[in-house]
């Protein structure tokens, strides 16, 4: 015997598609013993037969229970409450309000895009009046020749009128009927008609011709001509048929895309594989220069499916790339879609100007703006307490995007800015006369100079550090970091400091200079932040050799355009990036250069395309720049006339292979501590002083201060592994402590630098 399976819900099975509803009873079939469901027959003459070989019990509607809805016990739906239940309606109202429209419409809340919309309805009118006025002629030549069907179809109208033939069918009507009397009547009213009609007709007429030749003997000639123009004109326009061709011009504008529609959204979205049900959140609305469209994806579907096929959607509803651009709405759930379609082309649209390119600075502890989204809305972008990475394939407009993020800084008159363009293209020469250090090309000696500059930030770094650890605390109220008013301190000297590495990848994948890059960078990027030192970072090739680890996990703000995988787009991006649907895949290079995610958190991502700034526009920004800096007494470094020397990264063991005899196996402390104060006297020239001359010493004095000289050296070495003993020179001294070369070479091999002789 087969032990029947659990019986399932009534609720769960499927329910007949005509059953009935609302207040009406409901049949509710339940599995029998053997856990079969039986088939319920509406009219015992039409009972359903079971197909062979089916386990189904068939059964006649009498033998049903009918439970009535009223009943405390009676089935209901278990996703729907009770009417009357209470709570639901606050909360609906609370949800409804939440997402209530705004009072006042967005263009009147806005200056920007007030100013905006008024500019744009000016330039339509004068654009449009002034397209009309130039074909006026054409417009007046048409009506002319039109004129004399105008003239023969008025002096139909008026034959018509005039002779009332309007009235013949009604007295051929009376005369065919033998109706003498209403003939008679219509008669007699047909001659007064026509007899009226034709004198009101004559005075008119006189009364024009009389009106025409005072005019003509009085009036100029061009007055006369435009009178006579101007009544042809009326005659064409007359004669115009409805079907005619129209006497003004009417175009189509290609860009100008049809209405989007709920029919065209599902048919593509089924069109790139998603089946099934779409449900539309809300109703498809005008959201800027477009049209938005919310939806639930159906049951088991993603939004990364349709942003990730981008391409095949705007196919499906024949629409140009660019004006397609479905994201996801993070904060309801995966499968929420938002899709925008502009109105008008984007590619084809007039440039959107960076809001500073004609008037304005910045101020680097406030937004700048950096870009617009697909709306057309400006993007800001705070550069302060971050660093920004970019990344993307040759040609995808990073140097758009780096460009106005160096005028930025360039506008601000408290910026430092040091701007290693490592392409040696020259794409930011504009910003090169208001630079402390400027560096443009990919040779060794451009690289190494790119490693000094990440050695002095180092450098510079620790002092900052130090300089705010000894503020006291009300002076760094939410954190010991750099604020506003400690910038404007130039004794201080914690003014905003600008790093740019365009094309970074040349200095990371320098065989000699790479490895040292990235560990300093990597630690600015960590540290550096806080202290109003910005790095900015962008690479073409963002791949693990070309984009150092301790970078790119470390970066707080990000810009990826185009790329063309995963990895790639994970490692500008951030890990999981790519799976939560942030995927700079979508893009193409060549139509929609400068657009890409912005990323300042991993979940504050939107799709931004960079304003675009021509050389000669950034040249003129830069001549802004460069008064603004002047005016303030802010010019430093190169900018400034002065010279920028490299960073001394030479040690004690390189500075004592260059002092050292050669021949020479051993030497005295004594006479590598006096070789040194000579060779370097800013830094070992202390090691060497004393109180009193060395010819006023007496002997004791002159033994206690060689004890200190070779003490101090022997400390110095230390920590380089370097020991000092007991050294015999003959001729020399005799015993004193001192320094093996054996050793001195051991040292300065663990260090990787190489012994000079002399």
């Amino acid at each position: 015997m087969t032990r029947p399976g659990p019986h399932p819900a009534p609720w769960d099975l499927p329910q007949e598609e005509d059953a009935p509803t609302g207040t009406e009873a409901r049949v509710v079939p339940f599995p029998d013993r053997t856990g079969t469901r039986p088939v319920i027959g509406v009219d015992p003459a039409q009972t359903p037969t079971a197909p062979a070989g089916a386990d189904v019990e068939v059964i006649d509607p009498t033998d049903v229970e009918v439970l009535d809805t009223d009943d405390a016990t009676a089935a209901r739906p278990v996703d729907v409450l009770p009417k009357g239940s209470g709570g639901d309606w606050l909360e609906d109202r609370r949800t409804l309000l939440d997402t209530a429209p705004a009072l006042v419409p967005s263009y009147l809340r806005s200056r920007e895009e007030f100013t905006d919309a008024a500019r744009f309805l000016v330039e339509y009118y004068a654009r449009m009046g002034a397209y009309r006025a130039t074909r006026s002629p054409v417009y007046l030549l048409k009506l002319v020749s039109r004129s004399p069907r105008g003239m023969g179809r008025a002096l139909s109208h008026w034959g018509r009128w005039a002779l009332d033939i309007e009235a013949n069918e009604l007295r051929k009507h009376a005369a065919g009927g033998n109706r003498t009397s209403e003939y008679m009547m219509l008669s007699r009213q047909h001659t007064a008609r026509i007899r009226g009609r034709l004198l009101s007709s004559l005075a008119v007429a006189l009364g024009v011709a009389l009106v025409g030749a005072v005019a003509v003997g009085t009036a100029p000639a061009w007055a006369s001509l435009s009178a006579i123009v101007a009544a042809l004109a009326g005659f064409g326009a007359v004669g115009s048929k409805p079907d005619a061709k129209p006497i003004i011009d009417r175009w189509t504008s290609p860009h100008l895309q049809r209405e989007l529609t709920s029919t065209e959204v599902v048919a593509a979205l089924e069109a790139i594989g998603v089946k099934g049900k779409v449900d539309f959140v809300n109703p498809i609305q005008t959201d800027g220069p477009g049209w938005r469209a919310e939806v639930d994806l159906p049951p088991g579907y993603l939004t990364d499916k349709v942003l990730e096929e981008r391409a095949k959607l705007a196919g499906a509803m024949r629409r140009p790339l660019t004006t397609v651009w479905p994201e996801s709405d993070t904060e309801a759930h995966p499968g929420r879609l938002v899709l925008w379609v502009a109105k008008k082309d984007p590619a084809k649209s007039k440039r959107r100007l960076w809001p500073l390119m004609k008037h304005g600075q910045t101020d680097l502890f406030a937004d700048i703006p950096f870009g617009f989204d697909p709306r057309g809305r400006v993007i800001p972008l705070n550069l302060m307490y971050t660093n920004l990475l970019m990344g993307g394939v040759p040609g995808s407009g990073k140097t758009s995007g780096v460009m106005v993020v160096a005028l930025a800084g360039a506008l601000d008159p408290t910026c430092e800015m040091w701007v290693y363009e490592m392409k040696g293209s020259g794409d930011l020469d504009p910003v090169q006369p208001v630079c402390h250090r400027y560096v443009s090309g990919d040779d060794d000696e451009h690289c190494a100079s790119a490693l000094d500059a990440l050695r002095k930030l180092e450098k510079e770094l620790k002092r900052r550090k130090k300089i705010i650890a000894g503020l006291p605390a009300e002076q760094v109220p939410k954190g010991r970091k750099v604020y506003p008013h400690l910038a404007k301190d130039r004794k201080l000297g914690l003014h905003p400091l600008l790093a740019i590495f365009d094309e970074a990848h040349t200095l990371f994948e320098h065989e000699e200079y790479g490895k040292e890059a990235a560990d300093i960078a990597g630690r600015l990027i960590r540290k550096a932040r806080a202290y109003g030192i910005i790095l900015v970072v962008t690479t073409q090739r963002p791949d693990a050799k070309s984009l150092p680890k301790t970078v790119s996990d470390n970066v707080s703000t990000r810009f990826c355009l185009a790329v063309t995988g995963h990895i790639a787009n994970d490692l500008v991006l951030g890990t999981s990036m790519y799976r939560n649907g942030v995927r700079a895949t979508m893009f193409d290079p060549k139509k929609e250069a400068g657009t890409g995610w912005l990323a300042k958190s991993s979940h504050d991502t939107q799709i931004v395309r960079a304003a675009f700034i021509e050389q000669a526009e950034a040249i003129e920004i830069a001549k802004r720049a460069l008064a603004l800096r002047t005016a303030a007494g802010t010019l430093t470094g190169e900018a400034a006339g002065e010279t920028i020397t490299a960073e001394d990264t030479t040690t004690l063991l390189d500075h004592l292979a260059a002092v050292w005899p050669t021949g020479e196996d051993t030497m005295h402390s004594v006479r590598l501590v006096q070789a040194l104060a000579s060779y370097r006297p800013d830094t070992y020239g202390p090691w060497a002083s004393s109180d009193l001359p060395v010819g006023e010493m007496s002997r004791e004095e002159q033994r206690a201060h060689e004890t200190r000289m070779a003490t101090t050296l022997s400390n110095a070495l230390a920590p380089f592994g370097v020991n000092t003993g007991q050294i015999t020179k003959r001729g020399d001294g005799g015993s004193r402590k001192g320094v093996k070369r054996t050793d001195l070479e051991a040292a300065l091999a663990r260090s990787g630098t190489a012994m000079e002789d002399d």
